[in-house]
């Protein structure tokens, strides 16, 4: 479940809670700046800011502002020299918003879910004062260049192109403002239901991705070999990619149960906009699916060079599985701009 929906969900069950958030990480920290939990006064806590030493710490001063009402912010450094003490010692520093869930907050977080449910970009922006006041607001994409005053359009529409939280300090009478930005899920469409697309699938949910699979055989899309929330659709694949609406932030891996249908799938997006096109098979095989697809015109040499094939990282994998874990590296890899060989 989306953070942004537990925590309206909680505050709309008015449960006593508070959320805990990471304003600004520096150095080596397990999580970076935007992450987020939120913690009921029982203790119990939705989401991460990292684990260890930190989150346990942010987690006591949670319950400790379910009581106060009380919003606090502090730095927690992991600068400690034994390996024997309870003092991390990654050597980084992170800034942490502790606040008190109310009443008011609860439209803000559902509007931040809702545009991530509905694929829309927007930005929460969290204005704390030197008195530790917290308002918080939502500002949705197609709306950031009308803001006025601090944080402004231009600003706001820095951190979108970043796509990274950025904080301010002692702006426009604030003390601190964290203006974050909320993307949607990055969309995995994966063409063939095999056992390497079921893997990836599931890999999939886990780290993130909203996932749709697509096969021509009802018993390779069937609900039972998939999370919750899978989308299935039951046709034929170039069809059905054809259908979809591919946006920069779609990630396509085509994985058929034969050549044939993966020159045909590839056909139908390589000219399309999306992050990513992987296609798994050989190197013959990919040669001679490049050769169709550009003497037929359906292709150009620039098109198909975007193309990642063969498919995923060189981890030397074998089975199913490790093919899989092989792709979805590569998926974070590109997703995350990541310094690697993609």
């Amino acid at each position: 479940m989306d953070i942004h929906q537990k925590i309206g969900e909680l505050i709309e069950r008015q449960t006593v809670c508070a959320v805990i958030q990471v304003l600004q990480a520096e150095g080596s920290t397990p999580l970076k700046a935007g992450a987020k939990a939120v913690v009921e006064k029982s203790g119990r806590i939705w989401g991460t800011i990292g684990g260890g030493a930190v989150e346990a710490e942010a987690q006591q001063r949670a319950i400790q502002a379910c009581d106060t009402g009380q919003a606090v912010v502090f730095d927690f450094h992991m600068k400690g020299m034994q390996t024997r003490d309870h003092e991390p010692v990654c050597g980084g520093t992170m800034r942490i918003l502790v606040n008190p869930c109310e009443a008011g907050h609860a439209q803000v977080y559902a509007e931040a879910a809702s545009a991530v449910q509905a694929r829309r970009s927007g930005v929460l922006v969290t204005r704390i004062s030197q008195c530790t006041e917290v308002t918080i607001g939502w500002v949705s994409a197609d709306s950031v260049i009308d803001q006025a005053g601090f944080p402004d359009g231009e600003v706001l529409q820095s951190c979108l192109k970043k796509e990274v939280p950025a904080l301010f300090t002692n702006q426009a009478g604030w003390s601190e403002v964290l203006v974050e930005p909320i993307l949607p899920r990055p969309h995995l469409v994966i063409a063939g239901g095999g056992h390497v697309g079921q893997a990836l699938a599931q890999q999939a949910v886990l780290v993130g991705f909203d996932v749709t699979m697509l096969d021509d055989r009802p018993e390779f899309v069937h609900p039972d070999l998939y999370p919750a929330g899978v989308m299935m659709r039951c046709r034929d694949m170039a069809e059905a990619m054809r259908e979809l609406q591919l946006t920069p932030d779609t990630f396509i891996v085509i994985v058929t149960r034969g050549h044939q249908y993966d020159a045909q799938v590839l056909e139908a997006c390589i000219n399309r906009p999306c992050a990513y096109i992987g296609m798994i098979g050989s190197q013959r095989k990919i040669a001679v699916i490049r050769s169709g697809l550009i003497k037929s015109g359906a292709a150009s040499e620039a098109e198909f060079d975007r193309v990642h094939a063969p498919i995923g990282l060189a981890i030397g994998s074998v089975t199913a599985a490790e093919i899989a874990v092989s792709i979805m590296a590569q998926l974070i890899a590109v997703r995350r701009k990541a310094a690697v060989t993609c």
